[in-house]
């Protein structure tokens, strides 16, 4: 370990001194214990993960894809809303999949930065999607694989953000200057502010005794047990992916959901003592569970249902984690499903080029998924 971290300066110290405080990133074997303080950690769970209050609210058939636009409430909020999409023509039930968004700094749209809905793309991902997806929605893709895939929005992103209204009430803007409701002025203005307002959403569920991670995983626990719900998906057989944000949530969702059968995560993975004095400021409430810290590490959240099985993907050149960091988790990660006696159930694979889920990172998955659901 170094012993001095340039984000911190005169006070890199106070990292010797609070590993003389307490233990901190302890080993978490795989099993009930790790779970149970995981769940601990998250500090949220207002009542039943079951959705409120179900609408269908458009159906369409487009590309080879049958799709619905599907709101339910969480008890809390705006109503959350989601994709469903399936194969044109599908007879049957399926494998389910749940594909979860990014965070990407980019809160105005949820859902629709990896999937196609029944509205033209707006130019604002257009770019976004070119970055990290391989220009494509891969939810649809995914879909025309054989598999009932859910998108849903998830607090703080598209249907489940805060309004311009409030946001401006708390940062004493002019709701005018965010520009034309249509523009793409007007989502980038949406996304900065939007940026700063996480903090303040941490800092009062925090006072509320809770966490953003607590909250995204009992949004997303909801999701997964509609998708369990519908008579178009096989019984037992749900699986999971996402990128970056999407892979955090996923990690969350593996560690705390016993519905996923097989979980995909994707540019989110590293050892925390890493973080300190790299990309610790510019990750996501999300990443960091209150006290976890002292339980375990990331990784260790990944692993704790083990030997559920468990893909991560990893990007040798990614500019949110250190290569070293990712190869730690990595061996961590190995380490737990062999102690339970099944290594093969977890696979690890590192891709050249920087963060991102791109065409041929898409199709490993899609395969693995296949394997592990069919």
């Amino acid at each position: 370990m170094p012993d001095s971290y340039t984000h911190l300066g005169e006070f890199a110290d106070l990292c010797a001194a609070s590993r003389r405080s307490h233990p901190v990133h302890p080993k978490a074997v795989p099993g009930q214990r790790t779970q149970k303080l995981f769940r601990k950690s998250l500090s949220f769970a207002p009542g039943a993960e079951k959705p409120r209050s179900v609408r269908l609210e458009r159906q369409w058939v487009k590309d080879g894809v049958e799709g619905q636009l599907i709101s339910w409430s969480v008890g809390y909020g705006p109503r959350t809303e989601v994709f469903v999409f399936k194969p044109e023509g599908a007879q049957g039930s399926l494998p389910g999949v749940l594909a979860l968004h990014d965070h990407g700094g980019f809160k105005f749209f949820g859902k629709e930065k990896i999937a196609d809905g029944p509205n033209a793309v707006h130019n604002t991902l257009k770019s976004f999607r070119r970055q990290y997806y391989g220009s494509r929605a891969y939810t649809n893709a995914l879909a025309r694989e054989g598999f009932v895939v859910l998108v849903p929005d998830v607090f703080l992103w598209g249907s489940r953000r805060f309004s311009v209204q409030t946001l401006s009430k708390v940062f004493g803007l002019k709701s005018g200057s965010f520009g034309s409701r249509d523009g793409s002025r007007y989502v980038t203005r949406y996304n900065r502010v939007a940026g700063n307002h996480e903090h303040i959403v941490e800092k009062n569920l925090r006072i509320l005794g809770s966490t953003m991670a607590g909250v995204v995983s009992f949004e997303d626990r909801i999701s997964a047990q509609y998708l369990a719900s519908r008579k178009d998906v096989v019984g037992g057989r749900i699986g999971c992916v996402g990128l970056s944000g999407g892979g955090m949530r996923t990690v969350l969702l593996q560690g705390s959901c016993k519905l996923l059968g097989a979980a995909v995560v994707v540019g989110a993975m590293c050892t925390y003592e890493s973080l300190l004095d790299h990309n610790a400021p510019s990750h996501t409430w999300m990443f960091y569970p209150s006290d976890w810290s002292l339980h375990g590490d990331w990784p260790d959240i990944a692993a704790c249902r083990a030997p559920s099985p468990l893909m991560v993907l990893y990007d040798k050149g990614d500019e949110l984690f250190t290569l070293k960091g990712q190869q730690q988790a990595h061996r961590k990660i190995a380490s737990h499903y062999r102690s339970v006696g099944k290594p093969r159930n977890y696979v690890g694979r590192f891709y050249p080029g920087l963060h991102k889920f791109d065409l041929p990172m898409q199709a490993d998955a899609f395969s693995w998924l296949k394997k592990q659901l069919y």
